[in-house]
Parts: C-alpha cells; sequence; structure tokens
C-alpha cells in the first residue's frame, strides 16, 4: 500500500488544453506570429512555460527566437487571466481523490506550471481542501525532471519515497519519478501516448483513474 500520492496537474489531474492553447495564441498573435493547432500545443507543454514559449515560436515561424524574450513577457501578463479557461478535471479524477482523502492517503501536486496558476487551478477544481501539498513552479525549486520539488513534498508529508506514488502523462513525468525514486505510473488519457510512456519504464501504466485504486491499496 502506498501512503502518499503526487500528481502531475496538466494532462493527469486537469484537461488545461483550452487554456494553454488560447494563452499561447494570444502570445503569438500579439506578436504578430500563427496561432498553433490542439495537436501542436499538446506536444509541446510539460516542461514548464520557457520551454512551450520556445517550442512555440520554433512551430509558428521564428526560428532563431528573436521573440523569445518578449514572448515570456507577455505570455505571462495573459496566463492568469486565462488559465482556467475551460478547464476540467479528467473522468474519474474526483472520485480517485476521495477514495485516497476518505482512506487516509496523503495527496500532492507537483507541476511546472507557474506556481500561482497551478494553486489557482487546483483549488479552483477540487476546493482547497483535497490536496495536502500544492507545488508549482518557482525560483526556488528547479522545474521537472528535476526531483528537488519531488523531496520538498515528501519532507513536507513526512513520507518516504519507497511509500509515494507519482502519476503523469509525460516522459517529463516519468523522468521525474525515476530520479527521485518513487515508483512512476503512467496515465493514458493525457497529453501523450503509450509509446513514450512505457519508453521510461513506469512501473505501471493506467487506462483510468480507476485503476489506481487496486495498485495503491
Amino acid at each position: 500500500m502506498y501512503r502518499c500520492c503526487i500528481f502531475d496537474l496538466d494532462g493527469t489531474l486537469l484537461n488545461t488544453t483550452r487554456a494553454l492553447l488560447r494563452s499561447t495564441n494570444l502570445t503569438l498573435e500579439r506578436l504578430g506570429l500563427s496561432s498553433l493547432t490542439m495537436d501542436q500545443i499538446m506536444k509541446i507543454v510539460g516542461d514548464g512555460y520557457k520551454t512551450q514559449m520556445e517550442r512555440a515560436l520554433k512551430l509558428a515561424g521564428d526560428e532563431a527566437l528573436t521573440r523569445y524574450q518578449d514572448a515570456l513577457r507577455i505570455y505571462m501578463e495573459v496566463f492568469p487571466e486565462n488559465c482556467m479557461y475551460q478547464v476540467a478535471p479528467y473522468d474519474g479524477i474526483p472520485e480517485l481523490l476521495r477514495f485516497l482523502k476518505d482512506n487516509g492517503i496523503k495527496r500532492a501536486v507537483f507541476s511546472n506550471k507557474p506556481h500561482e496558476q497551478a494553486v489557482k487551478n487546483i483549488e479552483g477544481i477540487f476546493g482547497a481542501e483535497m490536496f495536502d501539498v500544492i507545488q508549482g513552479q518557482t525560483e526556488e525549486i528547479p522545474k521537472k525532471p528535476d526531483p528537488e520539488g519531488v523531496f520538498v513534498i515528501l519532507k513536507k508529508l513526512g513520507e518516504r519515497p519507497e511509500d509515494c506514488l507519482y502519476f503523469g502523462d509525460t516522459n517529463t513525468d516519468m523522468r521525474t519519478g525515476a530520479n527521485a525514486g518513487v515508483d512512476t505510473a503512467g496515465v493514458l488519457w493525457g497529453f501523450r501516448g503509450r509509446e513514450e510512456l512505457e519508453a521510461f519504464h513506469p512501473r505501471y501504466l493506467i487506462e483510468h483513474p480507476e485503476d489506481a485504486i487496486p495498485i495503491i491499496v
């Protein structure tokens, strides 16, 4: 039995694709660049907004990243206003979280999303009491796949790596869990597919949140 679960946010707990696409395209529009598609946004997110905007600029035609600093500034102007745009939990996630809480299993979020927006997303959808720790990207904690954020969370929870299960939907998440020495569960309802996750050897692959319950207990 695992004593705590750490969840990635985008593509794992919440479908945030429309918010990310809207914020990215508003940024590109202000720079006079072409918009991205939903398929494109799903392939470039997950490694923090700076990497996201670098990839977005290249896809939009700015291969030399001449507008990179402007893009970062604009994105952080528009994203706080749009980070909740059509955001929703994946089917089965609220029920899984309720099961964990009812059974005394600690719950945390570790995201490469800027911290304030990570908190806004989680508390706006699930309330302020569902998670014990919410950790987004800050200057103090390196972004995933660096494991430092996992260690910070585990210290706050008073738990050991061997008692923790980490959930995520991208190769970044699988590497984060491996780097931290925790078991990983790759989720197949998120931004990436089975092939990407399998390449990084998660302990589990799950197709629906309810599949996690017998793994955890």
